[in-house]
């Protein structure tokens, strides 16, 4: 097989692991495999430490015959026998792969795109014509997939459903019980985009009622400078910049979990699928969640996390509370966590589940 990843974007975050990790594994396979990107180091550095070939272009909005054109000759190459898969993360790349697959008169082609965000489909000739293009459309959650079909509720979609699947989030990764940390205070942790719709100023309200006990807050990602410094400031008024360390642009959030007790993630804004909370329990750790998306269709309230609504220090403070004072609790439920993700959430099951996705459907070009 030759796989051809479509990787956009200028720092490492959510949907570049993601793809990173499926063309670790496939590389690993011995498949062909190669990222196309956008010439950005954060990116090509991890795509080269893998081993994975790299193509550059310019990958930019709406139309883009130019990476159009770089992706053409990708695809002549394969022999005709060879299965080639071409995946992408955003609908203008999906585009940029539909015209390359004319370019190249290759209709075997199979054109998949998995979506990270959890909206309503858009629907306008340009979108529509895409959807009918795409091979298969992977969401990481039901609720994600539902929500995008949303836009058309009685159900007269302009385009196959079926071809609509999903794949729960998993981390290219042994899991692992970590063991908690031996030495130091109580730490809490979040990782992800550092920007509006997670929930971080609620997080640091939280903390700020928590200012009788040693309980230490990790913030670790990445995200607009503007907003950063406005997490900052937050803290500073509130006086709990000293409980606080800070972890910018980190290349692999996920590896500063065993220096954690347990995660939060106070997400205020619906979520397409669950990498951040898959790697807590990937980890064996507890963590603190909303439950205002997907998150109830892989965790149970109680028995791998503590649920908080949303917009409320107040409740977050109290679950933040009985986890760092409980320590017995927090190793009960570290270890339901991994036996849910070794069970139901492992990356055998959702590459297993990618492979399928991959080869499932005819190309939709070559059925007409």
């Amino acid at each position: 097989m030759k796989l051809i990843h479509i990787v956009a974007g200028n720092v490492m975050g959510g949907a570049q692991r993601y793809a990173l990790d499926i063309c670790r594994h496939f590389a690993s396979e011995g498949d062909e495999v190669i990222a196309v990107t956008r010439d950005t180091l954060a990116i090509d550095t991890q795509f080269r430490l893998a081993g994975i070939t790299l193509v550059h272009a310019p990958l930019r909005d709406y139309p883009d015959l130019f990476s159009s054109l770089a992706l053409k000759p990708l695809l002549q190459s394969a022999p005709k026998n060879q299965p080639v898969i071409v995946h992408v993360h955003r609908y203008r790349d999906a585009l940029t792969a539909i015209l390359a697959r004319r370019l190249a008169q290759r209709p075997d082609v199979r054109i998949v795109i998995s979506r990270h965000i959890c909206q309503p489909a858009k629907d306008n000739w340009l979108r529509r014509f895409i959807y009918r293009q795409i091979d298969a459309n992977i969401f990481g959650s039901e609720f994600s997939r539902s929500t995008f079909l949303s836009t058309w509720p009685q159900s007269r979609f302009p385009f196959d459903p079926a071809r609509l699947q999903v794949a729960y989030d998993s981390r290219n990764t042994t899991p692992t019980l970590l063991p908690e940390p031996e030495r130091g205070a109580v730490t809490a942790m979040y990782h992800g985009y550092l920007r509006e719709g997670k929930g971080l100023m609620t997080l640091l309200s939280a903390l700020a009622l928590l200012k009788d006990t040693r309980l230490r807050l990790k913030i670790v990602g990445s995200g607009d400078a503007e907003y950063i410094d406005a997490l900052r400031n937050r803290a500073i008024t509130l006086g709990i910049m000293d409980k606080i360390d800070w972890h910018y642009n980190t290349e692999d959030p996920a590896a500063l979990i065993e220096h954690c007790h347990f995660g939060i993630l106070p997400s205020e804004s619906p979520e397409a699928g669950g990498m951040a909370n898959i790697d807590y329990m990937a980890a064996g750790r507890v963590q603190i969640s909303t439950f205002n998306s997907a998150q109830s269709e892989y965790m149970t309230p109680g028995v791998e996390a503590l649920q908080v609504p949303p917009h409320d220090p107040e409740a977050l403070a109290a679950a933040m509370r009985r986890l760092y004072s409980d320590k017995d609790l927090r190793l009960h439920m570290d270890r339901n966590a991994y036996i849910t993700y070794t069970k139901s959430l492992s990356w055998e099951i959702f590459i297993s589940r990618i492979k399928k996705i991959y080869t499932q459907y005819a190309p939709v070009t070559s059925s007409k």
